[in-house]
């Protein structure tokens, strides 16, 4: 049994010692840092947009009882049934409950790039071309998907 204990010892020391040498870049703390506190922002405005919406304190495009009518619709379908706005339509209906929850959605999309644009400075200062390289094409990328130019998807 004391053998036991050394070697669970041991182990717990070689784990303390490998912990201690990890260091984490300052870019990648500000990137994690943004997501922990980006996402619970965007959890707390999904979750205030959908009480005015479900409470019916903001008037709804789509009355909530009359969805179950169109759950199984494709999305193409509901939006010609409804009238509702595709792709970024939906920012000039927010005054309605249904398309206000969208804003979290939005937010927490826009943390990806808001945290590649934090970590930018840092590789280009330290002339990191590979990652700067990565960072600005993944940049690109979203905000090209993110445009609708593509027409792919629900855009």
């Amino acid at each position: 049994m004391s053998s036991e204990l050394k070697v669970n010892s041991a182990t717990l020391n070689v784990s303390a010692q490998s912990k201690a040498k990890v260091e984490v870049p300052p870019e990648q703390l500000k990137y994690a840092n943004l997501l922990l506190y980006g996402s619970w922002t965007g959890i707390a405005i999904l979750l205030v947009t959908f009480v005015l919406y479900i409470g019916g304190i903001m008037p709804s495009y789509v009355d909530p009882s009359a969805m179950p009518q169109y759950w199984g619709m494709k999305a193409s379908v509901f939006l010609q049934t409804t009238h509702a706005p595709h792709g970024w339509g939906w920012l000039g209906m927010v005054g309605y409950g249904d398309f206000l929850t969208l804003i979290g959605i939005a937010f927490l999309s826009l943390l990806t790039v808001v945290g590649y644009l934090i970590l930018l400075p840092a590789y280009l200062a330290k002339k990191d071309r590979i990652y700067s390289a990565i960072v600005i094409v993944e940049v690109l990328v979203l905000l090209l998907a993110a445009s609708g130019i593509l027409k792919s998807g629900g855009h």
